[in-house]
């Protein structure tokens, strides 16, 4: 099945540096046919491998990321049989407790949603062109794809 094929109205792939809301994507994937939405809410946290983390800040190749990402929403659509799956990513500097990154999929049943979001988070951390730098109390570092 091409992509042309597939019915993307409730799909939705962005890079942003404006605050996530989990309640947009679930709105841009959800459809009559649900039954179930799920979501992964990723969210700066206050430490890393035993150091305290002050903030984040990702950046990202804006146009390759979310090609990356609608390509992996196609697999997701094809290989769980999706109605619809979102991802959004933030880009910028980032306090603790915000949110970095929102998956949405939305299915007939629940197993095929919960094994289509966890799979697009791998993919996702895998593929998709995202680098963040870790601030800590004492000192910075860049952490590649895949953090």
């Amino acid at each position: 099945m091409q992509d042309t094929e597939l019915d993307l109205s409730h799909c939705l792939f962005e890079v942003t540096a404006e605050p996530l809301s989990v309640d947009a994507l679930v709105q841009a994937v959800l459809t009559e046919g649900d039954g179930a939405v799920v979501t992964f809410v990723g969210t700066v946290r206050d430490n890393t491998d035993g150091r305290r983390v002050l903030a984040l800040e990702y950046e990202a190749y804006g146009e390759m990321a979310v090609s990356e990402m609608r390509r992996i929403g196609v697999e997701m659509m094809r290989k769980h049989g999706l109605h619809g799956i979102a991802m959004r990513h933030r880009t910028g500097k980032l306090q603790i407790g915000e949110i970095s990154v929102v998956i949405a999929t939305s299915s007939s049943h629940r197993a095929e949603a919960f094994a289509a979001c966890s799979e697009a988070l791998d993919l996702l951390k895998e593929r998709v062109p995202v680098w963040k730098k870790e601030y800590f109390e004492d000192g910075e570092v860049w952490v590649g794809q895949g953090a």
